[in-house]
């Protein structure tokens, strides 16, 4: 019997991030340890420069990409939306690393996770449109996370979701009802046409796709899967059915060389 391959490497695209006077490139530990121990991959951040990497050559080297939430929004321009608030944080440099390669990881076949402004952006990426305070929309609930409490009651459970029955997310996950966390102000206006809802708050808030015509795992969440992911098997069912996925993009891409 031939030997496995090496772990799937997962593309992280990060944040690019003013610390005081000077510009990073950064990714939360929680997104690297969910892709590493969750999902059981090996990740590698992307810098988000100016003019984006070549995106060909990275999807190359990728068995899977994960796009993480962050605090800054996508930039209403995108997507025709309204000129953001003063006090909403955009990251451009992202927006145009993100959006190319959701696109082109789609056209490759390369497995896909996105989380929070990952999947706001999977929206916009395909066509589709977003809310940037839904909790000012009549009947929707405030779904950002309370400011002032402790980080463990900011990424508690906050609301509950329903899985659509007979979805992807229904057979990963085996649950038909669950609770998440909820740190957001933007959500899915108009949905993008190729996305197809997977999970539905109850004020009718879309929290999670997937893409229809995917040729491989293409997944999107609203919430955070990857917060303490170890003590919910639910979340961690989601990061292992990515990983699964990444390693039989990295098994076919071994075979195709072989």
């Amino acid at each position: 019997m031939a030997p496995l391959p090496a772990k799937p490497l997962v593309i992280i695209p990060c944040d690019h991030r003013m610390v005081g006077a000077h510009p990073f490139h950064m990714v939360g530990e929680k997104y690297i340890l969910a892709a590493a121990e969750g999902a059981n991959t090996t990740p590698l951040l992307l810098p988000v420069l100016a003019t984006p990497l070549d995106i060909a050559a990275i999807l190359r080297l990728a068995d899977g990409i994960l796009l993480t939430g962050s605090p800054s929004n996508v930039a209403p321009h995108r997507y025709g939306g309204r000129p953001p608030r003063d006090e909403s944080l955009l990251d451009e440099k992202r927006d145009a690393t993100t959006l190319a390669l959701i696109h082109a990881a789609l056209t490759e076949g390369v497995p896909l996770f996105a989380i929070c402004r990952g999947f706001q952006e999977l929206n916009v990426a395909l066509g589709g449109t977003l809310h940037q305070h839904i909790e000012e929309l009549p009947g929707r609930r405030d779904h950002r996370a309370p400011k002032d409490e402790a980080i463990d009651v900011q990424y508690g459970p906050a609301h509950t979701v329903d899985i659509v029955t007979g979805s992807m997310l229904a057979k990963i996950t085996g649950e038909t009802r669950i609770a998440v966390n909820s740190l957001h102000s933007q959500g899915i206006d108009r949905l993008a046409p190729s996305l197809v809802p997977e999970a539905q708050a109850e004020d009718g808030t879309i929290e999670a796709v997937r893409v229809g015509d995917a040729k491989s795992f293409a997944l999107g969440v609203q919430w955070h899967p990857e917060w303490k992911f170890w003590e919910s098997p639910t979340q961690t069912a989601i990061l292992r059915a990515f990983g699964a996925a990444c390693l039989a993009r990295l098994r076919q891409k071994t075979e195709n060389r072989s």
